[in-house]
């Protein structure tokens, strides 16, 4: 047991580091954020009034339990803390179950005295234990910005805890399905569904006679995030909801258990659909196969980038109204939109949302990669007369085009919204500038995920999305959280284009493009002298 779990943290050390200093900054600097900019209990009221103004908002909002510092962090940061420690542990639940039976290493390691039990086992230890550091560390953090200490560990306690349940509901994914990108894919949906489940079970809740406080339906009670949630540190300190999802997360694991005993070696319950036995003229060339094996991903997250790009206009004209009423609000959005009038701040915030999605979309299919080289199935590619320069472009290119496809579906989504609109001429331009600079900033994320896979391999994975992530801590909640405005300039989403006064502000775009050009150009050269590395 102790040999697995070693080599379980050699693996995952810098990728954990990555995900748990990524949290823990996001506790501290929401504390900085809310004494910074909302210094006063009537910013914190007007807030948590306008957000229950608006149904659509509060979706995507935490679950209001009071105006004081405490109760107003939680409401900020803790659907993010949660869904930060959620992400990493369907992760690495699967990389170290099905990733590992696709790799071939799980056979090796089931022949010797381990079996095949007890590496799902050093999984479930090594999961729990991440999320436990991450828990506390997460509670340190706010301890040292003086917070009332019942709440700062509950607050650490329902990260784990949804980490935990996330945890398990990767290692069921690993059982289900037959690869390991079918688990993450399964894992990300359910991520997705319950998150929404959480905020419909919010919304439609009954808010308190002063608008600081909503009773939420018993919806959601369906989600591991209702659960975090409904403990409400620094206010009731509930401790039963997060031992809920310490349960929940021990039952699922136990049941991946048991699941994986009565199935073979490398299937899954959910069996794959059947291939065709012959390949159509679509697939005659390299650059066909990349599509064929991204398409599903690219058009999922094109719907996304809809669905922002279409909030993002109807949007616009109700956060004028709330503006009003609520002059906080426009304070919080210039801070992060950093553009004109509020209309145009709040599309620019969802379209840097838009640009996140890209870019994910991007790292996914440049990962995709390292996935087919680690599984060796890139070399029966390069048995064919297809160099490996010519192998690697073929996957920057559809992730190039998987961009403008997303940012095309977000901006004629946008478009459509702006019906009826008075300043829909207006707004229009703002679309368009902000949505191009922002799919410029996701192809930066392509050129660096190629240029890590280049150079770093086995890091990719770890590495590319790490990437991501920090760009979205630094770029979008960065300002908010009252970081230095240096510090967001690390972060590509925060140096596009905007639109100001009618004009547009170009901003970081010349760097960008050099940063595109230079870092594809970078790992296609050095991808000629780069052997295949096979294993994962």
């Amino acid at each position: 047991m102790s040999a697995l779990l070693r080599q379980r943290l050699r693996r995952d050390w810098l990728q954990l580091l990555l995900w748990i200093l990524a949290t823990v900054l996001m506790a501290y600097a929401g504390f900085a954020g809310v004494t910074q900019s909302y210094a006063t209990l009537k910013d914190r009221v007007d807030v948590l009034a306008a957000v229950m103004a608006n149904p659509v908002i509060m979706m995507f909002r935490g679950l209001p339990s009071g105006a004081s510092q405490g109760q107003f962090l939680s409401f900020e940061i803790l659907p993010w803390l949660t869904m930060l420690a959620a992400l990493m542990s369907t992760f690495l639940a699967v990389r170290h179950t099905r990733g590992d039976e696709e790799a071939g290493r799980a056979e090796l390691v089931a022949a010797t005295p381990a079996g095949r039990a007890l590496p799902t086992v050093a999984t479930i230890i090594h999961g729990i234990a991440a999320n436990v550091v991450l828990g506390v560390l997460v509670a340190l953090a706010l301890l040292g910005s003086k917070l009332d200490a019942s709440g700062s560990w509950l607050m650490g306690a329902t990260s784990a805890t949804t980490g935990i349940v996330f945890l398990g509901i990767g290692l069921i994914a690993a059982q289900l399905m037959r690869t390991s990108r079918g688990a993450n894919a399964l894992t990300v949906w359910i991520l997705v569904g319950t998150f929404l489940i959480n905020g419909i079970g919010n919304v439609a809740g009954t808010p308190s006679d002063d608008l600081t406080r909503i009773t939420s339906s018993g919806l959601v009670w369906a989600s591991p995030f209702g659960w975090a949630e409904q403990a409400r540190p620094y206010d009731a300190d509930a401790w039963a909801p997060a031992l809920l999802g310490l349960a929940a997360g021990l039952v699922l694991a136990l049941l991946a258990a048991l699941l994986q005993s009565a199935r073979d070696l490398g299937e899954g319950f959910i069996p794959a659909r059947p291939g065709r036995v012959h390949a159509g003229p679509a697939l005659s060339t390299p650059h066909a196969l990349v599509w064929r094996l991204t398409g599903g991903a690219i058009i999922g997250w094109a719907v996304g980038g809809a669905l922002t790009g279409v909030l993002a206009t109807r949007l616009s004209g109700l956060a004028g109204q709330i503006s009003g009423q609520n002059p906080a609000v426009q304070q919080i959005l210039d801070k992060i939109g950093r553009a004109g009038n509020l209309e145009e701040t709040v599309v620019t915030v969802f379209f840097t949302m838009m640009g996140i999605l890209a870019a994910c979309a991007a790292v996914q299919i440049v990962v995709r990669a390292r996935q087919e080289e680690a599984h060796g199935t890139a070399e029966s590619v390069l048995s064919r007369p297809v160099g490996r320069v010519r192998w690697l472009l073929d996957y920057l290119l559809v992730a190039t085009f998987a961009i403008a496809i997303i940012v095309v579906a977000a901006m004629l989504a946008a478009y459509a919204g702006l019906a009826g609109n008075a300043h829909a001429s207006s707004l229009a331009h703002v679309v368009t500038v902000v949505g191009l600079g922002q799919g410029l900033a996701a192809c930066v994320f392509t050129a660096l995920t190629a240029l890590v896979f280049v150079l770093l391999p086995r890091g990719t994975i770890g590495v590319a999305w790490a990437l991501v992530l920090l760009a979205t801590v630094f770029g979008l909640f960065g300002p908010l959280f009252g970081l230095p405005e240096w510090t967001t300039r690390f972060s590509p989403f925060a140096v596009t284009p905007i639109v100001t006064n009618g004009g547009a502000d170009l901003r970081g775009t010349w760097w960008l493009v050099l940063v595109v050009a230079l870092g594809a150009a970078a790992a296609l050269s050095l991808m000629r002298r780069r052997e295949l590395q096979t294993a994962g």
